[in-house]
C-alpha cells in the first residue's frame, strides 16, 4: 500500500508504481468518486478525436471479419507490392464483353 499527502488545493501525487500499473500519464482524466470505503480514483482514458474511427461500431466489426479471414487462411501473401499491385490489375479488370 502507498500513503501520499494532500497539498495546496487538494492536489494529491499518485505514486510512481500506481501511475505505471494503472497506465497513467501526464494529463490523462481521473474520475474522482466517494464510495462506502473512501474515495476511488479511476482511470478514464479517451480516444483522441483523430482516432475515434477505428473505434466506431461498423470499423470494429471489419476488423473483427478481417480477424476471421486471417484464422481461417482466407488471404493472400505476395512477394512484394508490385506482385500486389499486378495481382490486384487482375481482380479489377473489366469483363471482356466478347465472352
Amino acid at each position: 500500500m502507498s500513503a501520499t499527502v494532500v497539498r495546496k488545493k487538494g492536489t494529491v501525487t499518485i505514486p510512481a508504481d500506481i501511475r505505471k500499473a494503472a497506465r497513467l500519464a501526464e494529463g490523462d482524466l481521473v474520475e474522482v468518486e466517494m464510495t462506502p470505503d473512501g474515495i476511488l480514483l479511476r482511470p478514464k482514458k479517451v480516444i483522441d478525436a483523430t482516432q475515434a474511427w477505428f473505434w466506431e461500431p461498423a470499423w470494429q466489426a471489419r476488423e473483427r471479419e478481417a480477424d476471421q479471414d486471417l484464422a481461417a487462411g482466407r488471404f493472400d501473401r505476395f512477394e512484394g507490392d508490385d506482385a500486389m499491385m499486378r495481382a490486384l490489375d487482375e481482380r479489377t479488370k473489366p469483363l471482356d464483353a466478347d465472352a
